[in-house]
């Protein structure tokens, strides 16, 4: 039995420099035959045309709204920067349309739950792109604990890096160090981050929040123009998981020489730590080690090598790819495996007790 290939439209495809060039294009590709992507509309129609030619894309559309009305598409998949996601999004639902939207659903909180909102009203199949939770790691980790692998979770306590929300940055990038944009470095690595330790360990209780300061300017690497960072650099988080157990987190803008990425979840059986080179576990290799019982030493606790063969070398890139499949099955099944727009303003609704935590401290 053959099933028609979902056809794709993409909002915000470059010829070779974003994340849906990166990520989304290599993800489809090494689904087969269960996508088409027949389309792009860009912020300019030459744009449109430009990435058309080179990715050999049947259709360059004027306008987002060209695409949205199309009769070829069957998902519009939204890649473009936070700030115009609400806009896409709604008109791509009004059409009907299946909807793929990366991660910040919206800018805030509201706009997540208008948007949640519209598509439970037209009844299509709408996903947000938190991928971390389709890594082959966090799959295999969920099953760990759910096994009993640390007995019951007393703890559990993060450390990562942005990478980005430093002292610089390139000009493309800017738009990530400006707050009003939803895109800092709480929005996006700790987002990310946060779905997976939810579908992981369960559900947050009460949380507390500090963000600082230590840059309060951003120097822009082709100009050396210094300009205005109202994104922290530091956030740490603390308080406890629903189930009780402790729970911490800590992230820095930038890189540094030391721990980039450290997850711990230590219980009364055993011990587990992943690791990774950047705190985006949306978008790295994850190591997963850990000891139990009478066992001193961590050791290998990886899936079976076998889940990822014939997967994408990129692990943002594998992890969208398992975000499509379930959608694929969510499209052609009517089921809801994917992350939903209703599960995104459950995150939205975390990140904004945490703002409010942090703003109340002054």
């Amino acid at each position: 039995m053959t099933t028609t290939p979902i056809r794709v439209g993409f909002i915000g495809l470059n010829p070779d420099s974003n994340w849906a060039f990166m990520a989304h294009m290599p993800a489809l590709k090494s689904l087969g035959d269960r996508f088409e992507i027949i389309g792009v509309a860009n912020s300019s129609a030459e744009s449109a045309k430009r990435t058309a030619k080179t990715h050999g894309l049947k259709y360059a559309f004027e306008t987002p709204d060209a695409l949205v009305a199309s009769d070829e598409v069957d998902l519009v998949v939204v890649t473009v920067k936070v700030p115009y996601h609400f806009e896409l999004v709604s008109k791509a639902l009004d059409a009907g349309k299946h909807v793929y939207c990366e991660w910040p659903l919206g800018n805030g909180l509201e706009e997540a739950r208008k948007l949640a909102a519209l598509a439970e009203e037209k009844g299509v199949v709408a996903v947000a792109g938190t991928q971390a939770r389709a890594a082959h790691e966090i799959l295999h980790l969920k099953k760990l604990i759910a096994d009993g692998y640390v007995g019951r979770v007393l703890s559990t306590s993060v450390i990562g890096t942005g990478g980005s929300w430093a002292n610089q940055t390139s000009e493309a990038l800017y738009y990530l160090f400006e707050k009003k944009n939803g895109a800092t470095m709480e929005d996006i690595p700790i987002g990310h981050t946060l779905a997976a330790i939810k579908d992981v360990l369960g559900d947050f209780g009460d949380l507390d929040a500090t963000k600082l300061f230590n840059f309060d300017t951003v120097a822009v690497t082709e100009t050396g123009e210094k300009k205005l960072k109202t994104a922290p650099d530091q956030v740490m988080v603390q308080g406890a998981l629903a189930s009780g157990a402790a729970f911490s987190l800590h992230y820095k803008g930038g890189t540094n020489r030391g721990t980039n990425f450290l997850w711990e979840i230590n219980g009364t059986e055993g011990d587990i730590q992943v690791t990774a080179g950047l705190g985006h576990a949306q978008m790295v290799q994850l190591t997963i080690k850990g000891a139990k019982g009478e066992e001193t030493e961590l050791v290998d606790l990886m899936p079976d090598a076998s889940v990822y063969e014939g997967q994408p070398e990129f692990p943002g890139a594998r992890n969208v790819a398992g975000i499509y499949a379930r959608l694929a099955e969510d499209i052609q099944n009517g089921t809801k495996t994917a992350p939903t727009f209703a599960d995104a303003v459950v995150l939205h609704e975390i990140l904004d007790k945490i703002e409010k935590s942090a703003a109340a401290k002054g």
